[in-house]
């Protein structure tokens, strides 16, 4: 994975894959304690021990690296995860089958070399295990929509005989359209089953041992794009502070265990490392390496894929324009990526159909307009569009970048500047034109299109705005750098968290998005590049985003230390115990979601913002009959849901059956059905 260049294609030397000492670290951790140091020992080595056989692929195919290693590693789970539910065997047999990949592929990988050690990148992977066990300190509780996930994970860590539908919280209910094939949540089971912990341990503290491949892709996207190992730096260091620093308590890093969020972060740079490589460098091996990163990235979270295409289509219109090169390797490598997810997105796509937030009726947008009011800029029914202020609101890092969008033009004929005009174009085209984004937030829903957002190329274009600055003035863009960092953070922090209170300053987006126009334009009539590629770029970008990082790092605790519903340690222990696996518990909205996500078990019903709205669940209708049931005490309701266990949260219902009690304390009953 982690100590060589992807793109060093050549040499024919003998060497030991790195990830091959993941093994012996692997039975040292187990040797230790399941908490603390010995926790984050066994997910680290876990999760390194499950990439291995990724890493041999990639290698016997030439390929090394981390985005190389990630796109094979969770090629190889796909299948083996496949023939698990076809064969209704539990998670050990896609273990297994990873076992084999590896042994066949070993003998292959020893004896292919893709170059001399990169040590920047395993620098920077080093880097990422610091800052990743700086990140287990603000893990905090399992909450939100990490609780869907831990559900999906326990299921595949619990039961044998598994199918594709047998990780839903309903045993009535269907699959939801974004993670019909938990590929990661199968991960996250195997990291548990590897590790010899709990999933909700994985669930809560993985974040800390996917930040060191989180940092290797990125940088590796930056060094693929610019050519530079400086400015590859300067795109870590941007995407961190954006993403990581900005928001307070680890940002998003601190959500990598969940799909949305992995995907966004390590997916998806993986896969702009492998396309921008595909384009200097295009063969089989690598086509084949975008083809299964497609997938994965859609199986992952699926509109993910989605949103990937806009970026780099926009990429691939903005360099034949201004170079009239790249223009039939853009498509092949496009193709490779994108095609083989379409035929995924097939099987997909009825599922797709059936969520009523996909071509919405006029109930449905009114509830989304409600909603989203805030972020949103309303006409009409079918005339709207995203707010300006949702783009530029994630603080001084993504305002600097989107001003810095039209320096583009002073190196237009560069690959990172098609890919920062051309990409935000297509982006901002999408999301601020009343016009078009109602089309796209019919296809993908309104709560997915205005994400669309997050996928303007930020890091890119500050790296490559510093670049064009550096080259302009030399040393002095550092003092300048420092300066507009300070004046930026105090000025827009940022307005993070549910909705848009005051946004950034829409100015910005605006200036990306003309910006761009502008420059392309431009680009079209001016030959001659101003940039530099050199350490001062690095510093520049370092320099601006210091006062981001204080910061951070002075917000450097847990979002959320307590979660007022959780579950007692007794009721807990009870539901894995007395409850048998795939036994259905009634109980209250937030009660259910915690069993369904801490216990092997199915539940009646889950909060309607956390169920994919299908025929098959309708979430309103199961929250109505919970209502129902406790404010009346039928029984036949629970008979309707098949449901022979209750439990009843005694603080908040005074319901007392005619049915065994099982367990009790001084908050909850558990009952059983005689």
């Amino acid at each position: 994975m982690i100590g060589t260049a992807v793109w060093a294609l050549r040499r024919s030397a003998s060497g030991a894959p790195i990830l091959l000492l993941s093994l012996p670290l692997l039975g040292v951790a187990r040797l230790l304690p399941e908490n603390g140091f010995g926790l984050w020992l066994r997910l680290v080595a876990a999760s390194l021990v499950l990439l291995l056989p990724g890493a041999l692929l990639a290698r016997a195919l030439h390929l090394r690296g981390a985005s190389a290693t990630v796109a094979w590693g969770l090629g190889a789970l796909g299948p083996a995860l496949l023939l698990v539910f076809v064969v209704h065997s539990s998670i050990l047999l896609a273990l297994a089958v990873l076992g084999v990949v590896g042994v066949v592929a070993l003998p292959f990988a020893l004896r292919v070399v893709s170059g001399p050690p990169a040590w920047d990148t395993l620098v920077v992977a080093f880097c990422g295990l610091a800052f990743g066990i700086a990140l287990w300190h603000v893990a905090g509780v399992v909450s939100g929509d990490a609780l869907f996930h831990l559900g999906r994970v326990q299921k595949l860590y619990s039961f044998g005989d598994l199918h594709v539908r047998s990780v839903d919280e309903f045993a009535d209910g269907g699959l939801h359209p974004g993670y019909a094939f938990p590929l990661w949540h199968a991960f996250l089971a195997l990291v548990a089953k590897v590790g010899g912990v709990g999933p909700a341990e994985v669930m809560l503290h993985e974040p800390s041992a996917i930040v060191p491949v989180a940092f290797a892709v990125v940088y590796e996207a930056g060094l693929a794009l610019f050519r530079s190992a400086w400015l590859g730096a300067a795109v870590l260091t941007t995407a961190v502070s954006v993403v990581a620093l900005a928001p307070g308590h680890g940002g998003s890093f601190a959500l990598l265990s969940q799909p949305g969020t992995l995907d966004r972060h390590v997916l998806v740079a993986a896969a702009l490392t492998l396309f921008f490589l595909f384009l200097r460098h295009p063969g089989w091996a690598l086509g084949l390496s975008l083809a299964a990163i497609g997938v994965e990235v859609l199986l992952v979270h699926t509109s993910t894929a989605v949103f990937l295409g806009v970026p780099l289509l926009g990429f691939a219109v903005a360099r034949a324009l201004l170079t009239r090169s790249d223009a039939r390797s853009s498509a092949t490598g496009l193709a490779a990526l994108f095609l083989p997810a379409g035929a995924a997105l097939a099987w997909l796509l009825p599922l797709v159909r059936e969520t009523k937030s996909h071509s919405p009726p006029r109930g449905e947008l009114e509830r989304a307009f409600a909603k989203y009011r805030g972020e949103l800029d309303v006409d009409a029914l079918h005339h709207y569009a995203l707010r300006p202020e949702v783009v530029s609101r994630a603080g001084a890092v993504a305002v600097a970048g989107l001003v810095l969008v039209p320096l583009g033009a002073f190196a237009a004929r560069q690959r990172w500047a098609a890919f920062v005009l051309g990409g935000t174009l297509a982006v901002l085209v999408i999301e601020l034109l009343p016009w078009v984004f109602p089309h796209f937030a019919d296809a993908v829903s309104i709560s997915q299109a205005r994400r669309l957002a997050g996928f303007v190329p930020i890091p890119f274009a500050l790296a490559g705005g510093a670049a064009v600055l550096t080259g302009m003035v030399g040393l002095l863009v550092l003092p300048a750098a420092l300066g507009a960092g300070i004046a930026l953070q105090l000025a827009f922090p940022g307005d993070f968290g549910p909705g848009l209170h005051e946004g950034g300053p829409a100015l910005a987006t605006w200036i990306a998005a003309i910006g761009a126009v502008a420059a392309i334009l431009v680009g079209l009539l001016r030959e001659r590049r101003i940039e530099a590629r050199t350490w001062i770029v690095t510093a520049a970008v370092a320099l601006f985003c210091i006062p981001v990082a204080v910061h951070g790092f002075g917000e450097w605790s847990p979002a959320a230390s307590v979660d007022r519903h959780a579950l007692t340690p007794g009721l807990l222990h009870a539901l894995r115990t007395k409850v048998p696996e795939r036994a259905i518990v009634f109980s209250d909205l937030e009660t259910s979601y915690r069993i369904g996500a801490y216990a092997p078990v199915y539940v009646a019903a889950a909060p309607p913002a956390h169920v994919a709205d299908t025929p098959s669940n309708h979430p309103y209708r199961r929250r109505l009959a919970v209502n129902r049931f406790f404010d009346t005490g039928d029984l036949s309701i629970l008979d309707r849901f098949h449901a022979d266990w209750l439990v009843v949260d005694k603080r908040r219902f005074q319901i007392r059956p005619p049915w065994q009690l099982v367990y009790e304390d001084e908050r909850y009953a558990l009952y059983h059905r005689p």
